[in-house]
Formats: structure tokens, sequence, C-alpha cells
């Protein structure tokens, strides 16, 4: 109803300015009374819009009430279901229930331990008793390494003395006579190897 009203009286004012301007050189007098008339509708129509303004403001105080006020119910509705619960519920029985459940928790545990334990059925063993038996298999062990280490040969490999005289050097060498003499000696020596292995005599 009041956007009707303001739309009627912005109306008569476009009309009224529409007059001042079409006599304001023809018939001041007639101007000005338009001017007048249009400032009248102006005052009517800043009071409409502040009503309005004011329904308004009041518009969204109720629904901003009613916003609360539903808050307000949902929290006492929820307030009084909390102490509902809470009656049959108590600090001392809550921690009860907990340490129940703890206990519980750790007979569970132990079972579960005594269970997973080998079980010898009767044959108690000592550690330590095991622990320097083991120890005695590894000395025992190293004991055998290090002998087999000492007791084995150390194979060098054959030089033949030719080659042996043929490394040295001139200062280590024999002279021409020495070796001719030498030269003769294994000739010999190897001349009584053949007959030994052909069961001849000297």
């Amino acid at each position: 109803m009041l956007e009707k009203r303001e739309a009627h009286l912005q109306s008569k004012m476009d009309n009224e300015e529409q007059v001042a301007r079409a006599n304001v050189t023809k018939n001041k007098r007639v101007a000005l009374a338009a001017l007048k008339r249009k400032k009248i509708l102006q005052d009517q129509l800043d009071k409409i819009m502040g009503s309005r303004m004011t329904i308004e403001t009041q518009v969204m105080a109720i629904e901003a009430a009613n916003v609360n006020m539903e808050t307000f119910n949902a929290m006492k509705i929820g307030t009084e279901a909390m102490k509902n619960i809470h009656k049959k519920l108590d600090i001392d029985k809550v921690e009860d229930t907990m340490d129940d459940m703890k206990e519980q928790v750790d007979l569970a545990n132990g079972v579960s331990e005594a269970i997973s334990q080998p079980q010898l059925f009767g044959a108690e063993l000592d550690e330590d008793e095991l622990n320097a038996e083991l120890e005695g298999l590894e000395q025992e062990e190293l004991d055998k390494q290090l002998l087999n280490a000492e007791a084995a040969p150390v194979a060098l490999p054959k030089v033949p003395v030719a080659s042996v005289r043929q490394g040295l050097s001139p200062l280590h060498q024999a002279s021409p006579a020495r070796q001719q003499q030498a030269h003769e000696e294994d000739e010999d020596d190897e001349l009584a190897e053949l007959r030994e292995s052909m069961g001849m005599a000297a």
C-alpha cells in the first residue's frame, strides 16, 4: 500500500514539475504555484518513506526476535535432554566403569602374553648356562680355525737352478770356467738319474 502511495505522489510531483517548466517564462505565477504543490507532495512522500523505513526496521527486529526465540527453545530442549541423560549417570559410575574396563583390558593382555609364551612342559632351562655353553662352542670353533691356519703348509714354487743362475746379476755370476764346471756337473747328475731310472749301474 505504501509503495503504491509513493508511486502516486512521485507521479504528481513529476506533473507539477512539468507545469513549472512550461510556464517558467510565460507565466511565473503559475510556475511558482506548481513548485509549491511539488514541495507539499515531496513532504508527504518523505513522511511515507520514513514510515515505510520504520515498518521495515520493525519487521527485521521481529524476525531477529523470532530467531532468538527459536534458538532459545532449541537450547532449552537440549538442556532438558542432557538433564534426563545425566539422571542415569554420575561421575562415580563413570569412573567405576572406566576402572573396570581398564582391568579387563589388562586381563586380556595378560592372557594373550601367557598364551604366546612357549611352554617346555616341565623342562626348566637356565639362560646363563645356555649362554655359557654357546660361548664355549664359539671358542672351540675359533681354536680349530687357528690350528688349521698354523698347520697349513706353505707351497713354494720350484725354480730351476739354471733359471736362478740366469737371473743373477753380473756381479753374482761365476767365471766361465766355473760355469763350465757347473754345466758338466748338471749333465752328470742328469745322466746318473737316467741310469738309475733305467736300472743301470754307473
